[in-house]
């Protein structure tokens, strides 16, 4: 059962509720570079991403909000850290949203001047926490950044904007130890009616990164915790969109997209199953708008079950394969045009 947050609009997106989980990354270009910014952000909205974020570390950068929601139309971040200057440039600039810790800002006065311009555009703040962010009066009372330690330099940040009579937030709560992580979204959670935004800070690569964020975020989104994610990778964002849709796929939580399953193989198989996987797995990627169940199954002894299941698949024999459709066998195919007329049946499935 999803854990129901309060509603946020970022742009023309609203989080929180009853929403669908959304899909964040973030520009890793140089921020001096406004074209290459752009056109990554151009790239990651085609790969289905719906929350951009981008770091604006000096005022000079400001101009990269205006180009890239020139060039995109979903919602645009502004990652900001101790200058709170930035923080109003980009509201002016027409940012959609702002990540920002007003507890390292200044003092205030410089809170204030912040939370008035965002209640003035009607925009939200994310509060950013990381296990290497915490306050070092916090670390000292947990003895180290500690999920409790986490959740507790979350809640003195909002509390900085609650006393500026400002509600309209959105909090993070990362570390790069998955356990960590998950114990402090959980508590979170309890404690807190804010929508949370998921990740596992420093995940790395795309491998390990990948999968510390499908356990982590995965786990999570599974015990109904999470409104947004992102997959954080040492590699190109447009994967770590591709990341994050998958995790929705296999939690039940994507609106749209192919879950493919396939068997591992064994001395039964006939077919070459694993290329035939790979090769559907690669052409569902590039469908949108459909949601399916395609099973890719080796042999009669699974192959059942899953056509009972799945939307559309393959159960394979000697050389050959059978299509089947929720259940039912629709015909007999040589293996060389299992992949097209697999594919041709999904092109023209409407569900009914």
């Amino acid at each position: 059962m999803r854990k129901v947050k309060r509603e946020v609009t970022i742009g023309n997106l609203t989080i929180g509720g009853h929403n669908p989980v959304a899909v964040q990354t973030m520009l890793n270009v140089r921020a001096d570079d406004v074209a290459g910014n752009v056109a990554q952000a151009v790239r990651v909205a085609e790969a289905g991403c719906q929350i951009v974020r981008v770091s604006v570390p000096t005022l000079e950068d400001v101009r990269l909000i205006e180009a890239i929601k020139n060039a995109v139309d979903i919602p645009l971040v502004a990652d900001i850290h101790f200058n709170h200057r930035i923080a109003l440039a980009c509201v002016d600039a027409g940012v959609d949203k702002i990540r920002l810790n007003p507890g390292n800002i200044g003092g205030a006065d410089r809170v204030q001047a912040v939370v008035k311009a965002a209640k003035e555009h009607h925009l939200p703040i994310r509060i950013g926490v990381n296990s290497g962010s915490v306050e070092k009066h916090i670390l000292e009372k947990f003895g180290g950044p500690t999920p409790e330690a986490m959740v507790e330099s979350a809640l003195y940040h909002v509390k900085l904007l609650n006393d500026c009579d400002f509600d309209d937030i959105c909090i993070s709560i990362k570390s790069s130890s998955v356990p960590n992580t998950m114990q402090a979204y959980l508590l979170a959670s309890e404690r807190t009616s804010y929508p949370l935004h998921l990740g596992v800070t420093e995940a790395g690569t795309e491998y390990m990164g990948t999968i510390k964020s499908a356990a982590g975020i995965g786990g999570l989104l599974a015990l109904g915790v999470g409104d947004t994610i992102r997959v954080s990778l040492t590699d190109d964002p447009v994967k770590e969109v591709h990341a994050a849709k998958a995790i929705l796929r296999a939690v039940g939580r994507a609106e749209e997209g192919i879950n493919v399953v396939s068997c591992p193989t064994c001395g039964r198989t006939r077919i070459d199953l694993i290329g035939i996987a790979k090769e559907v797995e690669r052409r569902c990627a590039e469908i949108r708008g459909k949601k399916l169940k395609i099973a890719v199954m080796g042999c009669v002894v699974n192959g059942p079950g899953e056509a009972r299941e799945a939307d559309l698949g393959i159960a394979g024999g000697d050389g050959e394969g059978l299509i089947f459709r929720r259940g039912e066998i629709l015909r007999k195919v040589p293996q060389e045009r299992l992949v097209d007329e697999l594919m041709d049946e999904i092109a023209h499935f409407e569900g009914e």
